[in-house]
């Protein structure tokens, strides 16, 4: 092992061995655990990172009464057993009748929106949302009101399984879940059920439960819940039995729990997958100690990744070439109309990797003034005469406040550039910057290599890795 522990080759060297689980960078470019521990600021910016809230996955689960919804649940559930679920159900909502309601439960309607408490459902999910625990209430189905001495103690969660007939009823309650799934089943499969369920479970004899249903539950399923079909993202046929579905939506919910928290807000956000050498170079540019040569070295590479996860969202077209051993090779034709923009001067730190990429690319600039905050001020432009039939990588390192940003994608919007064509590269992008630019501009693409904590009051993002431009250009001294 090397005497210096904290040299760059060193360093590059052991994140490109084996990794465990847990293991953290951050050790390698400090002195031995023996003689040092690691700085104050980094001490805080780590603990900033670690101790920031995780928000949940909701997922809403609908659907016709006894359509298979908690089968869905529960099958979700056990797959998804590497991280903590909760299931909510909406019939905990339900209002407790009253003592006059009671003597004419048989004429009240159970499957209307006004039957549930939507208020605290809504409090409930938006409290679980934010890391709290919640008590939510029991109901009992035989005396139809809830137990007011007791309550189901539901916590914090990795994914929150909202289920319900009528959970998509209420516009923000949906608007609340990342995802939202329609259980669609025969309506005598689901009469069927019903049955057997609320005379086993709940009591009652089948004249009631036929009564009801012809009187209350099919027209409300008319008039309420498959209506609120069209807001699903995901529609079950079949229910539990459908096995692909829920296999597939799984598959999904895991890559989402993989993601940060903005990129489940915003689709439109590419993070790039992190690795122990993505990481190792952050740190490395990240390092104030880092010599000018090694920052631009390391920032390069960094660059090139995030240019080359770019550039693999751009349209493709299918061709067929003829290998050297007269096989056929079916593969893709790269995306033929293309430009860079750099937004002058932190963004001309990634033409090279964007040409080293693309032979012969077209690349305009973008100076725009930068006043505080809020510089929004154009001071010049170069750009291609034909842009607007062309994709657009807009480049710039640093995604911060989101003002300047904005302005350059305003002016290509105004050159006559559709939003969608535009992809936005930076190496890192500060949160307060990703929620300006995606709720301008929700149909364009954001690709980063990672998200940092916040900006500051001097709106320079934390932890980050000071003016790039000036770093990178030696112009910081």
């Amino acid at each position: 092992m090397p005497e210096e522990t904290n040299s760059i080759d060193y360093v590059m060297e052991k994140a490109s061995g084996p990794h465990f689980s847990g293991l953290r960078l951050d050790g390698l470019l400090s002195s031995p655990p023996s003689s040092s521990t690691a700085s104050p600021s980094h001490r805080s910016a780590s603990a900033s990172d670690s101790n920031a809230p995780k928000q949940p996955f909701v997922i809403g689960v609908s659907g016709g009464t006894a359509s298979g919804k908690t089968t869905v649940c529960d099958m979700i559930i056990q797959q998804l057993h590497d991280h903590r679920v909760v299931l909510v159900n909406q019939d905990s909502f339900y209002r407790g009748l009253t003592a006059e309601e009671s003597k004419r439960v048989h004429e009240y309607n159970f499957d209307h929106p006004d039957a549930f408490d939507t208020e605290q459902l809504l409090d409930c999910v938006q409290k679980m949302r934010s890391g709290h625990s919640y008590q939510v209430p029991i109901y009992d189905f035989k005396s139809h009101r809830r137990c007011s001495d007791s309550f189901r103690q539901v916590n914090a969660s990795d994914v929150i399984i909202l289920e319900g007939i009528l959970v998509f009823h209420d516009q923000r309650v949906r608007n609340l879940m990342n995802m939202k799934i329609f259980v669609d089943t025969d309506a005598d499969v689901r009469l069927a059920r019903r049955i057997r369920r609320d005379t086993v479970e709940r009591g009652r004899d089948i004249n009631s439960v036929l009564e009801q249903y012809a009187k209350f539950v099919k027209p409300a399923f008319d008039d309420f819940v498959l209506p609120s079909k069209k807001y699903a993202d995901v529609i079950i046929p079949r229910g539990g039995d459908n096995h692909v579905a829920i296999d597939l939506i799984v598959q999904h919910i895991h890559t989402k729990l993989g993601q940060h928290d903005l990129c489940k807000i915003y689709p439109n956000v590419h993070v790039i997958q992190s690795t122990f050498q993505i990481r190792g170079m952050h740190t490395l540019i990240r390092d104030k100690e880092i010599s000018k040569h090694d920052f631009v070295f390391y920032s390069d590479r960094l660059i090139r990744l995030v240019v080359e996860h770019g550039l693999g969202h751009l349209p493709f077209t299918e061709k067929q070439v003829v290998t050297p051993t007269g096989s056929v090779y079916t593969g893709v034709d790269f995306c033929k109309k293309l430009c860079g923009v750099s937004i002058v001067r932190s963004g001309e730190s990634m033409e090279n990797a964007l040409r080293a990429c693309c032979k012969g690319i077209k690349i305009g600039k973008l100076l725009i003034h930068r006043d505080g905050d809020n510089g929004k001020q154009l001071i010049y432009e170069k750009l291609p005469k034909d842009i607007s039939e062309r994709h657009v990588l807009l480049l710039d390192p640093v995604l911060a406040t989101g003002n300047s940003a904005n302005q350059a994608i305003e002016i290509l919007i105004q050159k006559g550039v559709p939003e969608s064509h535009i992809i936005f590269l930076n190496l890192i992008s500060a949160p307060e910057g990703i929620h300006c630019v995606c709720k301008r501009f929700p149909s364009l693409k954001i690709v980063t290599s990672e998200i940092d904590v916040a900006l500051n009051e001097e709106f320079r993002v934390i932890p980050g890795m000071g003016e790039f431009g000036d770093r990178y250009f030696g112009t910081d001294d």
